[in-house]
């Protein structure tokens, strides 16, 4: 089976598709509802169920692959920014398991991201170790080395001249401050990526968050050893890499997550 339903939950909306995986393409239109304003993980739950059955009909009882904005220590929600601090220290593989009665795998949305620019998007071909970072409210990131995803990296909080990285270099400091691309890149993205370029030395960097769509405006000012594009996979990243991860799940199943406190 190549078809597998993403679904990827976000502070403000819960966006899901079915995706076929040849292709990297979603199966029909994706389905978005609201984010709950209390977004409990029952209340999450409740919105991914409505998702669920909406594409049951072309994903039968396959797992479902779920994005979540924090990170997912097999099947476990170690600590929660952007949704409701009950998700912090649940089991939630285990939790949705029950509460939908099928299959399902969490996967941190950076992660997500990285996974579908690998297999579809502007890391596609590249078979070294390819790091993503969002570039947004914060600054989330991916590792993936020959495909396979190094989970949970959060490079965005790397101590940076005795700063949080992303405090300095995420787009929403760049608008807060009202820096030009120019002085945004020279003198806060340059650091940031020659750090980490020095530290893992990767082969290809990929820029996402919704400033990419602005490459052209600072991306050429970064002088780096290492190729540095803009992601491609825009708003579909999060779903097509929730459904590359549903499908790892059924390839590679984890023993721990059973384990897991």
């Amino acid at each position: 089976m190549s078809i597998f339903l993403g679904i990827d939950v976000g502070g403000s909306g819960i966006k899901g598709a079915p995706v076929d995986l040849e292709t990297g393409e979603l199966v029909g239109e994706r389905l978005r509802i609201p984010t709950p304003a209390k977004s409990t993980p029952a209340n999450v739950a409740a919105v991914v169920k409505e998702i669920i059955e909406a594409f049951e009909p072309v994903i039968g009882d396959a797992p479902v692959g779920l994005t979540i904005p924090a990170p997912v220590v097999h099947g476990v929600v170690t600590f929660i920014a952007n949704l409701d601090q009950k998700w912090a220290g649940v089991n939630a593989d285990k939790f949705f398991e029950e509460k939908l009665g099928r299959k399902i795998s969490l996967v941190n949305d950076a992660d997500a991201a990285g996974l579908a620019e690998v297999h579809f998007g502007a890391a596609k071909g590249n078979d070294g170790l390819v790091i993503l970072t969002t570039l947004g409210t914060g600054i989330g990131s991916a590792i993936i080395h020959r495909g396979v995803l190094i989970p949970n990296a959060e490079l965005g909080h790397l101590e940076l001249d005795g700063h949080d990285a992303e405090s300095r270099a995420a787009s929403s400091i760049k608008d807060k401050e009202d820096l030009s691309y120019k002085k945004w890149a020279t003198e806060r993205l340059q650091p940031y990526y020659s750090h980490v370029e020095m530290l893992f030395s990767p082969d290809l960097f990929v820029v996402g968050g919704g400033v990419s769509k602005d490459w052209d405006k600072f991306g050429p000012l970064l002088e780096l050893n290492t190729p540095i594009v803009p992601a491609t996979m825009r708003n579909r990243a999060g779903i097509v890499g929730a459904a590359l991860f549903a499908k790892d799940s059924v390839e590679h199943p984890d023993p721990l997550v059973e384990h897991a406190v």
